[in-house]
């Protein structure tokens, strides 16, 4: 088993392209560009909690990154440097080789250096601090919902859960089906592109990490506005409709804009070959309230929201 210093030299430490001083020393050096602001996040993904215990370690690396991308693409901003500290139980290197090769192999698609972090050994897990850069105050918000706004969806929300479930045995997937959600599970793509248009146009935004419903939750909320939703093609009931509605682990976009963008944004959608779904309207109600509604507008009192960590 490689030691902690072996393990950060070896695996960890790379050039940077946009970093003043970046791993080596007691902190890093960076220089925001004039004009931006700085957008700080951070995620922690638990075994046992976010991945299983056999899960691929390549893969693992790439979502470790990926789901921290995301809320800086819910943001409009452009992702620029991460931190990374990992909790590691006696691994060895084939292990650590394989997670560093799919943290970087994210790392290089979208430009991001990594500029430092920490390990120790324990229960497996990881920890980013990601920052990125948005023009100042062209930050996409949760608390600029108007009504009136469409709200709209990116991707196709639910794989992820499902993927899960057929992994956990709750449901049998087949082909191209399970391939396709298993993508979306292990390997999710963050809609850094997306955001980025949609700086000007989104009144509101966020990504989708806990649930449809959950999310848009949070819009209505910080916004003080209610929604009404009708999905198109919404299934009639069962798991694969509690995966879209509540699943979460998605990590596409959920925003709000005026009803004038709807043909921009259909636009944008086959600019950027990404489906761009309208799901329903911001209307005046009580702040947080949210009704649903299938095909023929009956309402629908689905099961739950989305996932809580502290009341699952």
């Amino acid at each position: 088993m490689p030691s902690e210093f072996e393990i950060i030299a070896r695996y960890f430490t790379r050039g940077t392209s946009h970093t003043v001083l970046g791993v080596g020393d007691d902190g890093a050096l960076i220089a925001p560009t004039p004009g931006q602001e700085l957008v700080i996040s951070t995620d922690l993904l638990v075994e046992g909690t976010h991945f299983l215990a056999d899960a691929d370690p390549e893969a693992l690396g790439w979502k470790t990154l990926a789901v921290n991308i995301s809320d800086l693409a819910a943001m409009g901003a452009q992702p620029r440097w991460a931190l990374l500290a990992a909790v590691l139980p006696a691994p060895t290197s084939d292990w650590i080789e394989a997670f560093a090769r799919g943290f970087f192999a994210c790392a290089d698609s979208h430009d991001i250096d990594l500029i430092g972090g920490d390990t120790t050994r324990g229960p497996r897990a990881f920890c980013v601090t990601i920052l990125g850069e948005v023009p100042t105050g062209k930050a996409l918000r949760r608390d600029g919902a108007q009504v009136g706004d469409s709200i709209w969806v990116s991707g196709k929300p639910g794989r992820a859960a499902l993927g899960l479930a057929h992994l956990q045995g709750r449901t049998r997937l087949t082909e191209p089906a399970l391939t396709e959600c298993l993508a979306a599970l292990h390997r999710p793509q963050p809609r850094v592109k997306l955001g980025l248009a949609l700086r000007g146009i989104a009144n509101a935004a966020i990504d989708v990490s806990d649930g449809l419903l959950a999310d848009l939750g949070h819009i209505l909320e910080q916004s003080g506005r209610a929604a009404r939703l009708q999905i198109p093609n919404l299934p009639v009931a069962g798991l694969e409709r509690d995966c879209l509605l509540a699943g979460g682990d998605d990590y596409e976009l959920l925003f709000t804009a005026t009803p004038g963008s709807d043909s921009g944004i259909t636009a944008l959608a086959g600019k950027l070959k990404l489906p761009l779904t309208r799901i329903g309207e911001i209307v005046a109600g009580p702040p947080g309230e949210l009704v649903l509604c299938d095909d023929g507008g009956s309402v629908i009192t689905p099961a739950t929201r989305g996932y809580d960590h502290f009341r699952q």
